[in-house]
């Protein structure tokens, strides 16, 4: 089953890094999914995201026209900074293979939901 694992964090403190703690952290994240690309357990690599200030959202609005705002949908500290798609038996192994993620500045938080299936 598939299992999205969504990175939460406050990209404002992933930008204040100096250029060897980021890579620093690069490091670490390309060695998580080098660790587990070989157990077949990434779906679909994954992506990250630019940062909430790049964002726009699209709401419903009066007469059903849509509303088109600048930043992301709500003003949190933390948002979601990238996305990793995992391909497990069951939410526990999700999530234990998410527990492995090398969190530090701007990444904070994880989330393991799974990917809706409607076959």
């Amino acid at each position: 089953m598939k299992y999205a694992m969504l990175i939460f964090g406050d990209d404002r403190e992933w930008t204040a890094l100096s250029p060897a703690d980021e890579q620093d952290v690069m490091k670490q994240v390309y060695e998580w999914f080098e660790r587990w690309q070989l157990t077949g357990k990434i779906a679909d690599g994954g992506v990250e995201l630019q940062a909430r200030d790049t964002a726009k959202t699209v709401r419903a609005g009066a007469n059903g026209r849509p509303v088109i705002t600048d930043g992301p949908y709500l003003e949190l500290k933390e948002v979601i900074g990238s996305v990793v798609m995992l391909d497990c038996d069951d939410i526990d192994e999700a999530v234990r293979i998410a527990a492995t993620w090398p969190l530090a500045a701007g990444m904070s938080a994880l989330e393991v939901r799974p990917v809706m299936s409607r076959e």
